[in-house]
């Protein structure tokens, strides 16, 4: 079997997965319909799923049954979520198609839209906190704490928030390299190194030298992945990608093509993907899907 057609049918069984806990805890039986239906529009509409398999294939690096992840996984999904029904505000970004859909403000209005993200992130923590004696893998609380804190912290003025804010007040101004990837260090980086701490945590996994290095691995790919989402943005089709390509130009946004040019974009991408790949190195075989899923950041066309 080949490396590709693993990794898609590894990629296909962890979305099946985690969509199914997502689908157990979206409310179904909310007095405000449309708020319900807007939550589910905007999770089970699609979507690549990369945090949360990166959260699975944490844990199964470790030697961890996946189920242990399922809580985490779908939690950091809902996180993702909220974050793009916000970001694609008009207030925000402005957009109106996300992965080939209207974007929930369109489908619903702009209110609606608001409620729905504030709903998701509310129910992330709601999952974190939960008991998950129903996956037959209990975590402890002192490890469920510990997972809200790596959360909260991605998410808020140290994380997502802080990076989104920096990203719109950029916009039409001079930055150079750094800045341009400090700020994506904490709009997309910081999420994406919580889910590999998720995994790591799922797993119960507490050795600080193992943490440090899937720390660095995410750290790694989770630049590599905003380097290939401005490629894109070049490169891509809207069809494909399903979303509006030429949006940061249109914007005179700052991106890694900006700044280094295309080529020079493309090799940043690798070289990060091959820093990714040496942080792995003392794993074992189990780890696998963590090194697929770090090519797969980098040659993604969509």
């Amino acid at each position: 079997m080949s490396a590709g057609l693993e990794l898609q049918q590894y990629l296909q069984a962890c979305r099946k997965r985690v969509d199914t806990v997502i689908d157990r805890f979206l409310p179904s039986d909310s007095l405000a319909s449309q708020l319900q239906e807007g939550m589910r529009y905007a999770t089970l509409n699609g979507g690549k799923r990369i945090r949360p398999v990166l959260v699975y294939a944490t844990a199964e690096a470790l030697g961890a049954n996946p189920l242990r992840a399922n809580h985490a996984a779908c939690a950091v999904e809902l996180v993702h979520s909220y974050s793009l029904v916000h970001d694609d505000l008009p207030s925000m970004d402005d957009d109106d198609l996300r992965r080939g859909k209207p974007t929930c403000h369109i489908a619903f209005d702009e209110a609606t839209a608001i409620l729905v993200g504030d709903a998701l992130q509310s129910l992330a923590y709601e999952v974190l906190a939960a008991d998950s004696a129903d996956t037959g893998h209990e975590l402890d609380t002192a490890c469920r704490l510990d997972m809200i804190t790596t959360l909260a912290e991605a998410s808020g003025t140290m994380g997502m928030a802080a990076g989104q804010a920096i990203d719109l007040a950029s916009e039409g101004c001079p930055i150079n390299l750094q800045q341009l990837q400090t700020l994506h260090s904490m709009k997309t980086g910081k999420l994406i190194r919580a889910c590999v701490r998720l995994g790591a945590l799922s797993a119960g996994c507490s050795d600080p030298s193992k943490l440090l290095q899937l720390d660095d691995f995410a750290a790694n790919i989770g630049i590599a992945f905003q380097v290939q989402d401005d490629i894109l943005d070049v490169t891509g089709d809207t069809d494909i990608i399903g979303k509006q390509t030429g949006a940061d130009a249109a914007l005179n946004k700052a991106t890694y093509p900006s700044l280094l040019g295309l080529h020079g974009a493309q090799d940043k991408a690798r070289e990060l993907h091959q820093k990714a790949l040496k942080a792995l190195a003392l794993f074992d075989h189990r780890a696998a899907p963590l090194r697929l899923l770090s090519e797969y950041v980098v040659t993604r066309t969509y």
